[in-house]
């Protein structure tokens, strides 16, 4: 079991934990239904879900394919709520978060990155044997800070808005991060799983829509993909991005945490980029569409 950290946790814990509560009503399933289904005792998921603990990541995608909800946000959300859980986000000079016995119940997996809001730096890899003049505990900190930028970059893709304008978008960077895929072996998969969501340039101008949502078209040169997202949503609203010879990919607002998040599509082929196209539905009926 993880050990708790000291004082309320964190904006990114609380969040985390929100969401699970929102995907375990959709399923519908009891706490008791949810032990069944999953590796994870009854006291587990309740301690998960009230944030008294951190949920392992193994159990974040355990409820997402209940829910039937792809994991790539809340993945990138647990990593945050991970680093903060442990005390890295606070500064890598705090003590690590220690983890007492061997339960697989309560399993820790690994830890990758921090936010940087929509930092896209790249991340360095120190790997080694631990020999030498540095010890255990600096091999620790230097591990905390080069993975900074992984979490970073899948976050990018999915940041919530805070305002009546878009975020800050993404700075780029000369040294972009490999990539997953490339044109068409990224259509239909997700940005931020694939290494395209840091290195993003907007193709054209965010647009506001009647309701007050905003939409942009994002693309990666490296990933040679394009993607939509959109933000200040309504449930019931839906986006699809288009492309020449690459199926339409779409994406819904389904509950109010979606709605007060960024929602994207997954990839399309954007060899072709000047013909890329975002079309939004709003829930109440209509469509407004717009090329990149």
């Amino acid at each position: 079991m993880t050990s708790t950290p000291q004082g309320a946790p964190g904006p990114a814990c609380t969040r985390l934990a929100g969401s699970l509560r929102e995907l375990r009503g959709r399923t519908g399933l009891s706490m008791a239904a949810l032990a069944e289904r999953t590796p994870y005792s009854k006291s587990s998921w309740e301690r998960y879900l009230n944030g008294k603990l951190l949920a392992p990541r193994s159990a974040v995608e355990a409820l997402c394919r209940l829910a039937d909800e792809p994991p790539g946000r809340l993945v990138a959300l647990w990593e945050l709520a991970d680093l903060e859980w442990s005390g890295r986000s606070q500064g890598a000079t705090r003590p690590l978060a220690g983890t007492v016995g061997a339960q697989p119940d309560d399993a820790r997996q690994g830890r990758r990155g921090e936010r940087g809001d929509h930092d896209t730096s790249g991340d360095r890899d120190p790997r080694g044997s631990g020999s030498g003049r540095w010890g255990r505990r600096q091999w620790a900190v230097a591990a905390a800070v080069c993975v900074v930028g992984v979490a970073a970059a899948v976050w990018a893709a999915t940041l919530p808005g805070t305002g009546d304008e878009r975020p800050t978008a993404g700075t780029t960077h000369t040294a972009a991060p490999a990539v997953g895929c490339h044109a068409q072996g990224c259509a239909g998969k997700e940005p931020g799983t694939m290494g395209c969501g840091s290195a993003v340039r907007d193709l054209g101008a965010s647009r506001r829509m009647s309701t007050g949502a905003w939409v942009e078209i994002r693309y990666n040169a490296a990933c040679g993909a394009a993607w939509a997202r959109m933000w200040h949503t309504t449930i019931g609203d839906r986006l699809v991005v288009s492309a020449p010879g690459s199926k339409p990919q779409r994406a819904e607002v389904t509950d109010r945490i979606d709605a007060g998040d960024y929602v994207f599509t997954y990839m399309v082929d954007a060899d072709d980029r000047a013909h890329v196209r975002a079309c939004f539905e709003p829930a109440r009926g209509g469509e407004e569409c717009f090329h990149g």
